[in-house]
């Protein structure tokens, strides 16, 4: 085995441990929390289906490749659920570590392009990015409405952190999805407050 396929097997198999980092989100039945490898499939799929739903014209082959590589860091950092209590710069020093080393295993011509498309997707300035956040905002919503809630009683999550947190992110990259939702997610709330 050559040593570029060595490293490129290196890194499928580290990206296996994403299967076993468990997210606060449940899948949409409620039987269980996904697990962050689901998430990014979910959403790659989500990209294949509502890109037409963007604010604006993305590259849709793009935007799946960074979803699929975006929770890869959680394999080292863990899932930091965006209602729950950790400290963002904290979390954001602790995932570059964690994006040196899983990208680092790579060989060097796929580890700078994809850990680029990691950081395009973390930055979120590109039309394409901007899009992707948005999936990954909007995929969890639906999960917690389609669940009876979800994760949403466990964080005290009130409508207006959903709005803030969430809504803001959807809006912004695919504001027809939001234009969806917000109705059932404050209907959600009003029969829970």
């Amino acid at each position: 085995m050559t040593n570029r396929l060595a490293a490129q097997l290196a890194f499928l198999n580290e990206a296996d441990r994403l299967k076993s980092t468990t997210r606060a989100t449940t899948l949409c039945d409620g039987s269980r929390r996904e697990n962050s490898a689901e998430h990014s499939w979910h959403i790659a799929l989500y990209a294949l289906v509502l890109a037409e739903h963007s604010a604006k014209p993305v590259n849709t082959d793009r935007v799946i490749r960074m979803l699929l590589l975006h929770d890869l860091v959680e394999i080292d950092a863990g899932d930091a659920p965006i209602h729950g209590d950790h400290d963002p710069v904290e979390q954001a020093r602790i995932e570059g570590l964690a994006a040196d080393r899983i990208f680092g295993l790579l060989p060097p011509d796929q580890a700078g392009p994809l850990r680029a498309l990691w950081e395009e997707f973390e930055a979120a300035e590109s039309a394409d990015a901007i899009f992707a956040k948005s999936l990954d905002r909007v995929q969890p919503v639906i999960a917690n409405l389609e669940s009876g809630g979800g994760s949403w009683p466990d964080f005290k999550v009130t409508y207006d952190q959903v709005d803030s947190r969430v809504g803001t992110r959807i809006r912004r990259g695919a504001p027809a999805l939001w234009a969806a939702l917000q109705g059932r997610v404050q209907n959600w709330f009003a029969s829970h407050g």
